[in-house]
């Protein structure tokens, strides 16, 4: 609920008769008003609507009334918001509100902009390769490529059947993801991944971005 001391475009909210009227013979307590009103001014009581917080009201909003079935609600003239306008010299103000505004909007944008860029870059992807790696030194050629770039190679698993099995070129299987020491896109370096994979007549099972 708002405050009853708070600001109108630097007018004192309590200064700005500006809320409605239930007539309580003709409202028929659809409860329209009640659930509409997003500022809790309505409330019900013995199946009619009441205005429990005028001052939450929205000063010129007559939503409400409006929509209500039976016109059971009515407001003051709108002259006196505009005669108010004009007293209070609100448009300086309301300037400075409406830059202030933009500028969150703006910020809110950028960083939303940037957020989606981030989303759409592949700083980090996982490999499943089966095959021989006994007699092919994979490990140290993972390591030579990435030794003096940006990449790394991490959560590596490999999973053999047994040593002897291992030596005697048994199928064995590994895990393991490339990631970005920088938090940059990657999707260029994965090709020579690939590559490295293909080269050594390995099997890539599956590849996915994480």
């Amino acid at each position: 609920m708002k405050s009853k001391t708070e600001l109108w475009h630097g007018i004192p909210r309590k200064d700005i008769p500006w809320f409605p009227a239930v007539d309580a013979d003709t409202c028929i307590g659809c409860t329209l008003c009640f659930a509409t009103c997003g500022r809790g001014v309505y409330d019900m009581q013995k199946n009619k609507a009441v205005v429990a917080s005028a001052l939450s009201c929205m000063v010129g909003c007559s939503t409400c009334g409006t929509v209500c079935p039976v016109q059971a609600i009515s407001f003051p003239d709108r002259d006196i918001i505009w005669k108010l306008e004009r007293e209070h010299k609100i448009f300086k103000v309301v300037r400075e509100e409406a830059k202030e505004k933009k500028a969150k909007l703006d910020a809110a944008k950028a960083r939303a902009a940037a957020e989606d860029a981030v989303a759409k870059l592949t700083t980090r992807t996982r490999f499943e390769v089966t095959g021989e790696f006994g007699e092919k030194r994979f490990l140290v050629q993972l390591q030579d490529l990435v030794k003096d770039r940006p990449y790394d190679i991490i959560n590596l698993k490999l999973e053999v059947p047994t040593v002897k099995g291992s030596l005697e070129k048994a199928p064995s299987f590994m895990t393991f993801e490339v990631t970005s020491t920088a938090q940059e896109d990657i999707q260029d370096f994965l090709p020579t991944v690939r590559d490295l994979i293909r080269t050594n007549v390995m099997v890539l099972i599956t590849e996915n971005k994480l």
